[in-house]
């Protein structure tokens, strides 16, 4: 039979709370909340033979398969056709996971798509990520 040795407690309370706290640390997850903040469309619209419609894609593409994994989970990127630069920018919450990084902007980009159909520039605003593009250069 196998015992632990006895140790004088000083404080049972302060041991109580802290294995509390680890326990409570080690079982917690968390999801990020992809509830729309909102979602914003530039005026301006292009086809979809159009090649900004080439060069969106691959933005957006990009914003969403790079970010969960970049330093802080901000990200800039541009398109490499010149025919038609898309520019484009998505952000996490720092304290997600990648995985959930990328849940958010997975929702992020639904909503921008849905929302903005066809338009030169959008931003898609949730509250734990945004994701942005632009048939110009931005800074946000």
């Amino acid at each position: 039979m196998c015992s632990l040795p006895k140790r004088n407690i000083q404080n049972p309370v302060l041991l109580s709370s802290s294995i509390l706290m680890l326990l409570l640390c080690y079982n917690a997850t968390c999801t990020p909340n992809t509830t729309i903040k909102i979602v914003q469309c530039n005026s301006g619209s292009y086809t979809q033979g159009d090649s900004f419609a080439i060069s969106l894609s691959y933005v957006i593409l990009e914003l969403e398969n790079v970010t969960p994994f970049h330093k802080g989970y901000d990200f800039h990127n541009i398109s490499p056709y010149p025919n038609a630069f898309a520019y484009g920018h998505a952000a996490c919450n720092q304290t997600l996971t990648g995985s959930d990084c990328a849940t958010c902007l997975g929702s992020a980009k639904i909503a921008l798509l849905d929302t903005c159909e066809d338009r030169i520039g959008a931003r898609s605003v949730l509250y734990d990520c945004v994701i942005r593009y632009e048939q110009y250069p931005f800074n946000d």
